[in-house]
C-alpha cells in the first residue's frame, strides 16, 4: 500500500551558506520522522556531504540519542574521513554532551544554525524533502526491520543511480569520484618554475 502526503514547503529564511569546495569540508545533519503501519512512530537521522550531495547515513530508530548519533558519525568518519565541520540545528540531541565530546575529540566544528532560519541548513533540508517525497511517502512500513531495509535501498539508489541536475547530471558517487580524480591530477602537475629568465620585449637602442 502506498501513502500519499503533502510535502511541506521549505521556508526561505536566513542566508544560504556558501557551497563547499571539496568533499568532507562540511556535512549537514537533521532528523525526519514517520510511522509504521501499526501507528508506532520512528525517526531517521540523516547525514549529507554538502559538496558531493552524498547521503552518508540514514539511521532509523525509535530513540536516537546523542551517543547513538556519535556512533553513526564515527562509522562514517572511519570509512571516508571526518569532516571539518557539521551544520545542524540546536536540537537537544545535537547540543548534548555526547556529541559535543565527540566533535571535540575529532576536531570537528559543530556549526549551529540560527532559530527560524532553515535555509542555513539548506543542503540537508533539500535532501529531507526528496527523502520524504520519494521514500517515506511512497511506502507502508510493516516493521522497523522493513523500514530499515527499504530506506537503505533508497539511500543506495539516491547515491549511485539518481542523477542530480546540481551535479551536472552526475550521481553523487560519480561526482565525488570525478572530484577526487581532479584533485589527484592537480597534485601530479609539475611545480611552476619559480625562477624564469626575464625576457624583455623592449629593444635596446644601439649607438652610432
Amino acid at each position: 500500500m502506498v501513502r500519499k502526503r503533502k510535502r511541506k514547503r521549505l521556508m526561505r529564511r536566513g542566508e544560504r551558506p556558501q557551497l563547499p569546495s571539496r568533499a568532507n569540508e562540511r556535512w549537514s545533519m537533521d532528523f525526519t520522522s514517520d510511522q509504521l503501519g501499526d501507528g508506532r512512530r520512528f525517526r531517521t537521522f540523516n547525514v549529507v556531504d554538502d559538496f558531493t550531495r552524498e547521503c552518508l547515513a540514514i539511521e532509523v530508530g525509535r530513540s536516537l540519542v546523542g551517543s547513538h548519533l556519535a556512533e553513526v558519525l564515527d562509522s562514517v568518519g572511519k570509512r571516508r574521513g571526518y569532516p571539518e565541520a557539521i551544520v545542524c540545528d540546536k536540537g537537544p540531541e545535537f547540543i548534548g554532551h555526547a556529541l559535543e565530546q565527540w566533535a571535540y575529540d575529532r576536531r570537528v566544528a559543530l556549526r549551529f544554525i540560527q532559530p527560524g532560519k532553515p535555509v542555513q541548513n539548506c543542503f540537508v533540508e533539500s535532501f529531507n524533502g526528496k527523502f520524504r517525497d520519494e521514500c517515506l511517502n511512497e511506502h507502508w512500513f510493516t516493521s522497523m526491520t522493513d523500514a530499515r531495509r527499504i530506506i537503505e535501498e533508497w539511500r543506495c539508489d539516491y547515491n549511485q543511480v539518481r542523477e542530480h541536475s546540481s551535479l551536472g547530471g552526475l550521481t553523487p558517487v560519480e561526482f565525488a569520484k570525478r572530484a577526487m580524480e581532479t584533485a589527484e591530477n592537480a597534485l601530479r602537475l609539475p611545480p611552476f618554475p619559480q625562477h624564469l629568465p626575464l625576457q624583455s620585449t623592449n629593444k635596446i637602442p644601439v649607438g652610432p
